[in-house]
């Protein structure tokens, strides 16, 4: 046990990860600029430290004390992943943190190729090794927590209707936040995975039509299968950035979202999928939950708000 630090930790991806980091006995520490109302409520036992990702001076003071480091980067700060993640690896190292774990939040190339803005990814982790910090890094695919975000949830609860940029042909391994953060937490005190890195994914890997079954399920009503357009889907995922984003950095963002899932409908790398019997194989001691468990946790009823809501 010790002291984890989770950078991010007003997301919902943070917030998961303080979650799984007490519920296996650590203390936790939240790191992010300002402490947010929902970390108040759901963990206000958890000490909380300011720091400034851009600003390598603030890590210092922020990690002082912690034997472990989760991150997660901030969406609309994606750009300077390089920047961000080598000023928490130096920062662990001269604090002397016993292991660094990264979440991507998508996939990682694991061959030479075209990997289209997923080669990022390998920059990212080669810079974060770099600087010497002992670290971890895991590509989570696809996020089944994307489902109870504003802007997927209202379609489904108030719409019936599966929202998504998801071609028919397009399968993903989707993996609970809840899962990820486990997987984390987990790999901690491992040894065998420091200085490495692999992707994460669910035990399922469905297409639209069957997400939708195990929608209809979890709602008690059907939820029909309407694909989004990816440019349809990245405005609207710029939109739910706030005003507090420039109007510039959200076109980037939404064009990014728009290319991203052009992309990913007819990769031939199939960036959603990960071979789960792998992943399984590295971590027995995880039991990883189906889409419908997942699903059944949450609350589906009409008018039911979303995260960011």
């Amino acid at each position: 046990m010790g002291l984890i630090s989770v950078v991010g930790a007003n997301g919902v991806q943070g917030l998961a990860q303080i979650r799984q980091a007490l519920a296996a006995g650590h203390d936790v520490r939240a790191i992010s600029r300002h402490r947010s109302e929902t970390l108040d409520v759901l963990f206000p036992q958890v000490d909380f430290r300011p720091a400034d990702l851009l600003d390598e001076p603030s890590l210092l003071p922020a990690f002082e004390g912690s034997d472990y480091i989760l991150v997660n980067h901030p969406v609309p700060l994606r750009p300077y992943r390089v920047e961000m993640l080598s000023a928490i690896g130096r920062a662990a190292k001269a604090l002397n943190v016993r292991r660094v774990v990264y979440n991507t939040a998508t996939w990682i190339p694991d061959k030479p190729g075209d990997p289209f803005s997923y080669g990022d990814n390998t920059a990212i982790i080669n810079a974060l090794f770099r600087t010497g910090a002992p670290a971890t890094v895991f590509g989570s695919v696809l996020f089944m927590d994307n489902l109870q975000t504003n802007w997927a949830k209202r379609h489904i609860v108030d719409e019936n209707r599966f929202h998504y940029p998801h071609g028919p042909s397009l399968r993903a391994n989707w993996i609970s936040l809840d899962d990820v953060g486990k997987v984390m937490v987990h790999s901690l005190d491992r040894p065998d995975f420091e200085g490495s890195w692999m992707n994460i994914g669910g035990p399922e890997r469905l297409s639209p039509m069957q997400v939708c079954e195990i929608l209809s399920q979890a709602c008690g009503r059907t939820i029909n299968y309407d694909p989004a357009s990816p440019e349809e889907f990245g405005a609207m995922l710029a939109a739910g950035l706030g005003d507090a984003v420039p109007a510039e950095r959200k076109q980037i963002f939404a064009n990014y979202i728009r290319d991203f899932y052009v992309y990913n409908n007819s990769a031939p790398t199939k960036p959603f999928e990960v071979d789960f019997a792998q992943v399984q194989n590295r971590l027995p001691d995880i039991q990883f939950e189906t889409m419908s468990q997942w699903a059944s946790r949450h609350d589906w009823s009409p008018g039911s708000k979303g995260s960011g809501e």
